[in-house]
């Protein structure tokens, strides 16, 4: 695990561990205000109330900041099972698209690298051969996929995943009175 995936990997345990730590220190401030109040509350003073007063607010405020973050957690998950389904829908788009080419396995992880974005001379070292032998693969990619360029291959993968959005809602006109062209 490199630094980036340990990063992404701490940075919400963290955060929890943080937001428990917090919520734990508000009901406990919260308990011992209102204590502080149960023992004074015979005495009926201006301060007294004010008190009894600021620990309502406490304790409103400390709910209110669990349930905000209980819902922060749910629309997070939620959130990643969609971005799970939509790498999970791109890389099968990939899949498709190199079947359909026809490539042979080192074409395919050759392709792949591209598309994330890796040089031809990262790529050679990883796969440990030459850059002629890449550039030649990828000319074999480009040929066998209709495109000259990685930007045109990445493209091409890009605009199948939108020709499976759904836009009929975000694309309504600003003037209702004017029909569409």
């Amino acid at each position: 695990m490199n630094k980036r995936q340990a990063g992404k990997s701490t940075g919400p345990l963290l955060r929890k561990n943080l937001f428990l730590t917090a919520a734990i220190l508000q009901v406990g401030c919260c308990l011992i205000f209102a204590a502080d109040v149960a023992v004074e509350i015979s005495e009926l003073t201006f301060h007294v109330w004010a008190e009894f007063l600021a620990v309502i607010a406490l304790a409103i405020g400390a709910y209110i900041s669990i349930v905000q973050y209980r819902q922060l957690l749910n629309r997070n998950f939620k959130i990643q099972l969609e971005l799970d389904a939509a790498t999970g829908a791109f890389q099968t788009v990939i899949e498709e698209h190199f079947k359909t080419w026809q490539l042979t396995d080192a074409e395919r992880d050759v392709a792949l690298l591209s598309i994330k974005g890796v040089s031809i001379a990262e790529i050679a070292e990883m796969r440990q051969t030459r850059t002629g032998t890449i550039k030649a693969q990828n000319a074999a990619i480009y040929r066998k996929s209709g495109v000259s360029s990685r930007a045109e291959l990445v493209s091409t993968m890009i605009e199948e995943m939108i020709l499976g959005l759904d836009i009929t809602h975000s694309a309504e006109p600003t003037d209702r009175n004017t029909a569409p062209d």
